[in-house]
């Protein structure tokens, strides 16, 4: 008996781990622009990928949190167009099992891949959003960006900085879903909704299960995006 229960729970384990490691893996083009960007050095690390401006940086930073099993790289195509235009400093995390809630590593992990930064925001997508939401309250944390996701955490007493970005045509944090759970953020919390985004358009990494069909283009999201988030961190 004792062994049959042990059986299943390695068959269990052995297939959480296999589901965590099946990543929505990034575009190779999207990648690769990315990397080849004059403007941006690309810097990655065993626990992050750093993303700072070729000129001078402006002291502010990003730690941008995945969501849930899509590839860290990813996202930087998307978020490159802020480090471009602002100058700003965006460390993406590389999360334990692709999952941001098996991440018990504390914030200084990633923030002190660029000591250069003074002003710390925090924000990810999806489930890596709402991982945010948890870390937000840290000491050198300026603000929070949620990037088609919403906050679990109650998060309205303080005083963040904070900017929802979502998408019109997302069929996972769908916009009823957004509002619902703005009581959560700050009474002056900015909600940027991007007409014609979906899901996966805070990416590139293809469709996404129970997603809505996106009616813009990669770029034209990548833009929005940008826009929103100079916004704010400019």
């Amino acid at each position: 008996m004792l062994v049959s229960v042990l059986a299943v729970l390695v068959l269990v384990v052995v297939g959480i781990l296999v589901w965590a490691n099946t990543v929505m893996a990034g575009e190779r083009p999207a990648s690769l622009a990315a990397w080849r960007n004059p403007s941006i050095v690309i810097t990655p690390t065993e626990h992050s990928i750093v993303m700072t401006p070729s000129a001078e940086p402006s002291g502010v930073g990003l730690v941008y949190i995945p969501g849930a099993r899509v590839d860290p790289y990813a996202y930087m195509q998307v978020l490159s167009g802020v480090v471009e235009r602002t100058g700003a400093t965006v460390v993406i995390t590389k999360p334990t099992l692709n999952l941001a809630f098996f991440d018990a590593r504390p914030l200084s992990t990633f923030t002190a891949d660029a000591p250069s930064v003074d002003s710390w925001f925090i924000g990810g997508h999806s489930l890596g959003g709402v991982r945010a939401c948890q870390l937000a309250e840290s000491d050198d944390v300026t603000g929070l960006i949620l990037f088609a996701s919403y906050c679990a955490t109650d998060l309205a007493a303080t005083d963040l900085s904070t900017l929802s970005i979502s998408g019109s045509n997302d069929g996972l944090s769908t916009p009823e879903k957004i509002r619902a759970a703005s009581g959560l953020l700050p009474a002056d919390a900015v909600f940027t909704e991007i007409p014609g985004a979906n899901h996966a358009s805070f990416g590139n990494y293809g469709v996404q299960p129970g997603d809505g069909e996106a009616t813009i283009t990669s770029d034209e999201a990548r833009d929005a995006i940008t826009d929103a988030l100079a916004g704010i961190l400019e």
